[in-house]
This record gives C-alpha cells, sequence and structure tokens, in this order.
C-alpha cells in the first residue's frame, strides 16, 4: 500500500500574506520553529516560500546598495532581496507544492532533488495551502511499526506463504525459494519499493538461472 503526503503531513499551514514585513516573517518562524514559511495570496494560494537563506542575505550580501554592470542576473537577484522588506520582494517563486495524494516516495524525491526542508500541501481543486509537509515527517515512514510494515511486504509478494519475513529496525529479511534467479530480483526490488524499508537482506535460492550471458558463436 502506498503511503500518501495526507498520512503523514502536518495539518498546520505554515504561512504569511504577501504584505507580510521581515519581522512578520521571522516571527512566523520563531513561532512554529520551522526554516521556511509559505507566502499566499488572499485566496489562500501559494505563490512563494521565504527561507532563513533569503531572510540571511539581509546580513550576508555586503553590495546590497551598490549596483555593477558586471554582476550575474543571479547576483542582482540576490541584491533586490536583501534589500526587500515584504514577503513578496523576499520569497522565492513559484512555491514548490505537493497535494494531499501524492505518494510520499514522490515527495520525498521532490524535496531532495530541490534541496528543500518543507513543502507547502494544496487542495487538488481549490490549490489553497491545507498543511504543511516536513522532511520529518517523511523520514517518520522509517519508523512505522514492524507489523503495520510486514503486512505491506507480503501485499508485494505473490505467494508470502512461501517466504518468511523478518524485519528489525526497518531491515527486510527475506528467505525462500523461487524457480527462477530474475524472480528472485523481482521480489527483492518489489520490497524495497514498500515505504519504510531501510534496506532488504535476500536469503533467496532459485532453481534456475535465466540470467545467463551466453557468449556469442564464433
Amino acid at each position: 500500500m502506498s503511503i500518501e503526503v495526507k498520512d503523514v503531513m502536518g495539518r498546520v499551514a505554515i504561512a504569511v500574506l504577501e504584505d507580510a514585513s521581515f519581522a512578520d516573517i521571522v516571527a512566523a518562524m520563531k513561532r512554529y520553529a520551522v526554516g521556511a514559511v509559505t507566502v499566499v495570496d488572499a485566496d489562500q494560494r501559494p505563490v512563494g516560500v521565504v527561507s532563513e537563506d533569503d531572510l540571511l542575505l539581509k546580513e550576508t550580501d555586503p553590495a546590497r546598495h551598490a549596483v555593477s554592470m558586471f554582476e550575474s542576473r543571479r547576483q542582482r537577484h540576490e541584491h533586490e532581496k536583501a534589500a526587500g522588506v515584504r514577503a513578496t520582494q523576499l520569497m522565492t517563486s513559484p512555491a514548490i507544492t505537493v497535494t494531499p495524494g501524492t505518494s510520499v516516495r514522490d515527495a520525498a524525491r521532490l524535496m531532495h532533488d530541490r534541496r528543500i526542508k518543507q513543502v507547502p500541501v494544496i487542495d487538488v481543486v481549490t490549490g489553497r495551502i491545507v498543511g504543511t509537509l516536513h522532511q520529518h515527517d517523511v523520514l517518520g515512514v522509517f519508523t512505522r511499526p514492524a507489523a503495520e510494515l510486514e503486512t505491506d511486504v507480503k501485499a508485494v509478494l505473490a505467494d508470502p506463504e512461501s517466504f518468511t519475513i523478518e524485519i528489525d529496525k526497518g531491515v527486510v529479511t527475506v528467505s525462500g525459494r523461487v524457480q527462477w534467479r530474475s524472480q528472485a530480483i523481482a521480489l527483492v526490488e518489489a520490497v524495497r519499493a514498500v515505504e519504510g524499508v531501510v534496506d532488504v537482506v535476500a536469503r533467496i535460492t532459485a532453481g534456475n538461472d535465466d540470467l545467463v550471458v551466453v557468449p556469442p558463436l564464433l
């Protein structure tokens, strides 16, 4: 069974309005102990995100009042952010979002690829923010109860009664026998894809090797 964002997300939508001041943003981050806040419009739809890195430009950008004809587009953008005082000036846009129905695996991949620690969750119909998915919410999948994890592992096996399943801290050991070596490989990959599986130890024997590469005849 695929675990979706709605199963692990935080129900508090950590957001500020577009005209929120620098101080308002810092206060929101401090109140909820987060490193970023979503910026929403009047209809509660995400339009961007302000992170701690965006705010730190106030201190780390020594040339925010000086403009050089040789600076890159990125440098100019950072100078503009450093001079900003409202959410719309400070935010990174557009906002990267997920929906309650997004799989946790896909959300984790998105967060890893974009190097972000939290994403707003939006209603698929209205586009309004309904919650926040944090990195620790995703990592919580790896602390699932062993019995629950075993049920999902058995669900991906064609004949679960033919195998012995042992689970220790998310590491799944599968023991048994299959007819073909390719079946053993496919079985391991299927178990590895189950949300919450940290690693797979395969103790599976195969009656036949259908992956032997036959050298071409000379």
